[in-house]
C-alpha cells in the first residue's frame, strides 16, 4: 500500500515538490522546537548562575572567584555588583 502511494507521487512532479515542502516544513519546525528548548536550557543555567554569584557577592566573594565558579563575565558579575549595591 505505501509503496503504491509512493510510486504514484514520485510520478507526479507537483505531488514531489508538495512532499518535500512538507517535509522541509516539518524539519524546520522540529528545529525550531530544538532551538526553544535549548535557549530555555540556557536562561535557567543563566539565572541560577546569577543567583549563585548575587550570594556570593554578599558575601564578599571575590569578583575572580564568582567569575571562575559561575562562567559568568566580569560584566556580568559587576553589573549583578553594582544593582545589589542600589538595593
Amino acid at each position: 500500500m505505501a509503496g503504491d502511494l509512493l510510486m504514484s507521487v514520485s510520478k507526479d512532479e507537483h505531488e514531489r515538490a508538495v512532499f518535500r515542502s512538507r517535509r522541509m516544513y516539518q524539519s524546520d519546525l522540529d528545529s525550531n522546537i530544538a532551538t526553544a528548548e535549548y535557549r530555555g536550557e540556557l536562561r535557567g543555567e543563566q539565572r541560577k548562575a546569577l543567583t549563585i554569584a548575587a550570594n556570593m557577592l554578599k558575601r564578599n566573594a571575590p569578583i575572580d572567584e564568582i567569575i571562575e565558579d559561575t562562567e559568568l563575565t566580569r560584566e556580568e558579575v559587576e553589573n549583578l555588583r553594582d544593582k545589589l549595591l542600589q538595593q
